[in-house]
């Protein structure tokens, strides 16, 4: 399938699924809710950068929204350090340590994320 080819049964799903409505859909992808509703109308074909941006607000992944894959499971994320200090910190810091330490640092979390 097309990467920019948006299946909008997918995108409908993965909005009422955050149990969300079209008017937030649009506030959080920054976009119109007239130009929202094209997309989840069909009437409209997004880019590859609003499909990204519908898969980051809806948890999921471009793959998933394009149908190039069956798992809706997010395969990316977009941390900014204006929105999530703290957590863009630990990846900052993840990032540039030795692998003892990530290995370390991944093992605690596993302990406390039963």
């Amino acid at each position: 399938m097309n990467t920019n080819m948006l299946d909008r049964k997918r995108l409908i799903n993965c909005r009422e699924k955050l149990g969300i409505t079209k008017q937030e859909a649009a506030r959080r992808m920054q976009m119109s809710q007239p130009a929202y509703l094209r997309y989840e109308s069909g009437e409209r074909t997004p880019s590859i950068h609003v499909i990204q941006v519908m898969a980051d607000v809806l948890d999921t992944s471009v793959s998933y929204l394009t149908g190039q894959t069956d798992n809706p499971n997010p395969d990316s994320y977009l941390i900014k350090l204006d929105t999530d200090p703290e957590l863009f910190q630990l990846i900052e810091k993840y990032k540039n340590s030795d692998i003892e330490t990530k290995n370390r640092l991944l093992s605690y979390l596993r302990k406390y994320t039963v």
